[in-house]
């Protein structure tokens, strides 16, 4: 699982990363991210409705309604940050955007964190790769969840098996994408885009580890 991720890339530089028009980069002031969390803002690539590619602000996490074991009362709803492969194709909460709605979540780095009290976070990033994306999938909800109002674009982020290297620190891995399969990912027919759900072929550089380290090293 994964729940820290940055991004540190500007948005001129994602823009011609992720070749996206500058009428379609709607970021307004988003600043450099060092650290993203759940229900946090952070920058998604999706097919917007010139039927082109679009740079918008979206939240980690497909919401679901929460109660509080203890009062019955309604309380925050949860963000799922993480969608399985395995599950992607059969749950309703997340099989409709797979068919329809899906993402490239930019990046510059991601952690997962080992022990706890205090926590110790390994920074990886693919080899050579100052920026990069991992699938994703988005949907606008605008209501209640539970009794709060909501309404913006949220995201998930596609996780799998791990490769070698990364099941030393977790037993998933987000789904990393290589540059030529990002129009793939965002256009091809479900079976496909399936098929991409695999674990990242290529190296991964651990670029930073250390207690309590809850930012990208820079």
């Amino acid at each position: 699982m994964c729940n820290l991720h940055s991004n540190l890339t500007t948005h001129e530089a994602m823009r011609q990363l992720f070749d996206v028009s500058v009428e379609n980069a709607n970021l307004g002031n988003m600043p450099a991210l060092p650290a993203i969390y759940p229900k946090g803002e952070a920058p998604i690539v999706a097919i917007g409705r010139s039927d082109d590619r679009a740079l918008v602000r979206s939240s980690w996490g497909f919401l679901t309604p929460n109660k509080s074991k203890k009062t019955g009362n309604w309380i925050k709803p949860q963000a799922l940050n993480n969608t399985r492969d395995d599950k992607i194709r059969t749950s309703g909460l997340w099989r409709k955007s797979f068919e329809e709605r899906r993402c490239l979540i930019p990046a510059t780095a991601y952690a997962e964190a080992t022990g706890r009290n205090p926590a110790t976070y390994h920074w990886f990033r693919p080899s050579g790769a100052d920026a990069f994306a991992f699938a994703g999938i988005w949907q606008y909800r605008k209501g209640l969840v539970g009794d709060t109002e909501v309404e913006g674009i949220f995201h998930s982020m596609v996780t799998t098996s791990p490769n070698e290297f990364a099941s030393k620190y977790h037993t998933r891995m987000p789904v990393i994408l290589d540059p030529e399969q990002y129009e793939i990912w965002l256009r091809a027919e479900t079976d496909e885009a399936f098929a991409m759900l695999q674990p990242y072929p290529g190296e991964l550089s651990l670029i930073g580890e250390g207690i309590g380290m809850k930012e990208e090293p820079v």
